[in-house]
């Protein structure tokens, strides 16, 4: 099979706090474990009838404790403000509104007092939105984190992208969002073409190149139609009555298909596939300097086989 990553997935399957929290790792400190971070800077914020004027920079919070704090001073006579948590999988967004992160109305009444609230959401992301009536407001928000540092964390993040690529072998598959060109040397007999490493999310080009070097890109739904199958193998399948183009092969990588693949995000990612991430990282921490080796000459945690035994791709590719 020959595949090439084009754009590496920017999300992780487990955090680093996930992972300190199951090897029960701590920074020694009460301070060592806060991290406060400023999501709105606090000022007098003018009047906005919307959520999109006054709102946070989003702060990476997924497997971590997280409250949000917002910090009110003085309203302006009458003025008003609703200020709510926000969600994301990626810190560009697109954002939505977490279930329950409404906090209560602030008016003259119930000014110049600080407001907190716990996320207990599942995104990586999360921000504050307000909007403010009838007179300019004081108002800032900040994001308290829980999450240790320790002196182990760039060891710790070599670990865990050992531990990733471990489980994505044996699946054989690619966990979290990702772009790969896989190349073929002719189109196949069959009337469809597998694509690996599963849940298949889109299928961005589908080129050829001739002797002469000409390319010629394939058209979605008349030259071929897409097969995602959900968390198995995609496939491009011909329509009724039409057939692979018939070419004379350029003599590297005539055939070029360019797809992207994988979770869409974290949570997404069945359980079974995180345990056994943990349990291969947990092995590396605690076995750094070798270990003992079964009657085939390597070390299998055949936990981790077992919890990924039904997540494995088992066809084969050209």
């Amino acid at each position: 099979m020959n595949a090439v990553l084009k754009t590496a997935p920017t999300l992780y399957p487990i955090t680093l706090d996930e992972l300190k929290l199951h090897l029960r790792l701590d920074s020694g400190s009460f301070d060592g474990n806060l991290t406060l971070t400023q999501c709105l800077a606090y000022g007098s914020k003018a009047i906005a009838d919307n959520y999109t004027t006054h709102v946070g920079t989003g702060v990476s919070v997924i497997g971590k404790q997280a409250e949000v704090l917002v910090h009110h001073g003085t309203n302006g006579a009458t003025g008003t403000v609703d200020t709510k948590i926000q969600e994301a999988d990626a810190l560009a967004g697109p954002y939505t509104d977490w279930t329950g992160g409404a906090f209560t109305q602030v008016t003259t009444a119930n000014h110049n007092a600080d407001y907190k609230k716990q996320y207990t959401g599942s995104k990586q992301y999360i921000r504050t939105a307000s909007k403010v009536l009838l007179a300019a407001c004081e108002f800032g928000t900040s994001i308290l984190v829980n999450a240790a540092t320790t002196a182990e964390d760039s060891l710790l993040t070599d670990i865990r992208a050992a531990a990733i690529g471990h489980v994505e072998d044996i699946t054989r598959r690619q966990l979290l969002t990702q772009t790969w060109y896989y190349y073929l040397d002719s189109f196949p007999a069959d009337n469809f073409i597998k694509l690996p490493f599963g849940n298949l999310q889109t299928v961005d080009a589908v080129k050829y190149f001739d002797s002469d070097g000409n390319t010629t890109t394939l058209a979605a739904l008349t030259d071929y139609l897409v097969e995602t199958n959900g968390p198995g193998i995609g496939r491009l399948v011909l329509p009724y009555g039409e057939g692979w183009p018939s070419f004379t092969p350029y003599p590297s990588n005539p055939i070029s298909i360019e797809f992207t693949c994988g979770w869409t995000a974290a949570a997404s990612i069945p359980y079974q596939i995180k345990a056994a991430l943990l349990l291969v990282c947990a092995d590396l921490w605690s076995n750094r300097e070798g270990q003992v080796l079964n009657s085939f000459g390597y070390h299998e945690n055949k936990a981790v086989q077992n919890l990924l035994a039904s997540h494995r791709l088992w066809d084969e590719f050209l």
